[in-house]
């Protein structure tokens, strides 16, 4: 039986990712270059740590750059379109069923705790999830199933008895390797991205009620035979 819900925080409760991505591509063409999303992919989902644009921007350009003054400007364009969004489409719908089904609610991000804690208390949600675990809190963020695991651990439950429910193809590695059964919702971002190893796909989290979903699920375990 499933007993608890495990959310990703960028990209599946607030559409992080597409503005910080839009904020890094203004910075190059102001130098004439362009920030491809095949050269941005492989840091969604993992630590913002995991790639320096940089390093990437001061190679095209064939010259040391003022880093400071970059990620100032940059930094300030991100906030700013990444305040204008809202909760994505069904996340507090599901939310909402998980409590009056009596589901644990946990979130596991390569984010740090400060900005997760932030914009959960921005959009008001902050009291919604019973665990939240971090960069902070494991010694590797996704793809490793580190976060996975110490929100089960947290949480008292084992792998067959959660949902993960992720948007990128790190997230969906990382929810597989902890054996988690893993639903993939992905954004105007990663919605390019390959992610046919999740064990579902949905559209939207607005589309599938959360008890169609779970229900769906246990046919397809019943199918399968696990």
């Amino acid at each position: 039986m499933i007993r608890g819900l495990i959310f990703d925080f960028d990209g599946l409760i607030l559409n992080t990712e597409a503005p910080v991505f839009q904020s890094w591509q203004e910075v190059f063409a102001r130098y004439g270059c362009e920030l491809a999303l095949t050269n941005w992919a492989d840091c969604i989902g993992r630590s913002p740590e995991s790639f320096d644009p940089c390093d990437q921007l001061e190679e095209y350009v064939g010259r040391t750059l003022d880093r400071t003054a970059i990620r100032s400007k940059q930094r300030r364009r991100e906030m700013e379109l990444i305040d204008a969004e809202i909760v994505l489409p069904g996340v507090m719908d599901y939310t909402t069923a998980a409590k009056r089904l009596g589901l644990k609610l946990g979130i596991a991000s390569s984010s740090s705790r400060s900005w997760v804690l932030g914009h959960l208390s921005r959009l008001g949600l902050d009291a919604q999830f019973d665990v939240i675990r971090c960069a902070e809190d494991v010694v590797h963020t996704k793809p490793h199933p580190d976060l996975y695991l110490a929100v089960l651990d947290k949480l008292s439950l084992q792998p067959f008895e959660a949902v993960a429910l992720e948007d990128s193809p790190h997230g969906v590695l990382a929810a597989k390797q902890a054996k988690i059964f893993c639903v993939v919702v992905p954004n105007s971002l990663t919605e390019e991205l390959p992610l046919d190893h999740a064990d579902l796909m949905l559209p939207s989290l607005a589309e599938v009620p959360l008890e169609e979903l779970l229900f769906s699920i246990e046919q397809e375990r019943r199918i399968r035979g696990a």
